[in-house]
């Protein structure tokens, strides 16, 4: 079987993310058919259309790493019920201009961790609305929503809790199934 590019958003700028340590995790969960790249997301400047004319290099970048990759992996927090404005921008940038949608027929999976009790499952909701306008298949299920306590999972995506570990490892079986299928 040949290598599964999967292009990793992290909707969290933050050293210490909560979101970055589950990135990691399913990371170190996944078989070695897939193969995660980071896509920076934080030193993009706020997309305007006037970009569509001549886009900037980071933002060429993003499209460029986005249309190379077989797959998405969205790892969201949850700000103020709805997912970062950093990611949001992300998004707007790799879809634009009309006509040129780097996102267009991907698969991808839209998981997350907060540290409240729904565990970023509106923040998850309005991406997958925005990513079903942008032509892009989000794996149903299982449906990833982690609230996070301290020492779940460790910065180098160490999870310390079985149950959580075998939960994770659910959805990363069937997140592989699922990209690999498209092959």
């Amino acid at each position: 079987m040949s290598t599964i590019t999967v292009a990793v958003f992290v909707g969290s700028l933050r050293k210490e993310s909560i979101n970055r340590r589950l990135a990691k995790a399913i990371e170190k969960l996944a078989p070695s058919s897939l193969a995660f790249e980071p896509v920076e997301i934080g030193d993009l400047p706020l997309y305007t259309q006037e970009f569509d004319g001549s886009y900037p290099s980071q933002g060429q970048r993003l499209k460029d790493q986005v249309k190379a990759a077989d797959a998405l992996l969205f790892v969201t927090p949850e700000y103020n019920r709805s997912i970062p404005g950093v990611l949001k921008n992300a998004i707007d940038i790799g879809s634009r201009p009309w006509g040129t949608n780097s996102f267009a027929g991907k698969r991808a999976a839209v998981i997350g961790a907060s540290p409240g009790a729904i565990g970023s499952a509106l923040a998850q909701q309005h991406l997958r609305n925005v990513l079903s306008y942008l032509d892009v298949d989000t794996l149903p299920q299982p449906e990833v929503f982690v609230q996070f306590k301290e020492g779940l999972v460790e910065a180098d995506g160490t999870i310390t809790s079985d149950g959580t570990r075998t939960f994770l490892q659910g959805f990363v079986d069937r997140f592989a199934a699922w990209v690999g299928a498209t092959r």
